[in-house]
Parts: C-alpha cells; sequence; structure tokens
C-alpha cells in the first residue's frame, strides 16, 4: 500500500479492512490481550 497517494477516506477504508484481515487471524488468546490494552488505553468503550 502507497500510503503517500493514499489520503482519506480511501486511505482509512484499507486501513480498516487489512487490520480487518489481520484480526480474523488472531487466536482467542490474542484476542483477548488486545482487548485488554486497547480497553485500558480507552480505544474500547464497553458501555
Amino acid at each position: 500500500m502507497d500510503f503517500e497517494l493514499n489520503t482519506g477516506e480511501y486511505r482509512r477504508d484499507e486501513l480498516i479492512s487489512l487490520i480487518e484481515r489481520s484480526l480474523k487471524k488472531l487466536t482467542l488468546q490474542e484476542l483477548e490481550a488486545l482487548y485488554y490494552d486497547m480497553s485500558t488505553k480507552n480505544y474500547i468503550n464497553d458501555n
């Protein structure tokens, strides 16, 4: 992916897609660790 050429919504969508594909490959333990890390940094809000 060429970050210099892709800006705005297209870049955002591509990054989200890449992250989603990567998340699908994680084990349950890896997902739980990621969840814990993100929640302690307030990236995730469990309301």
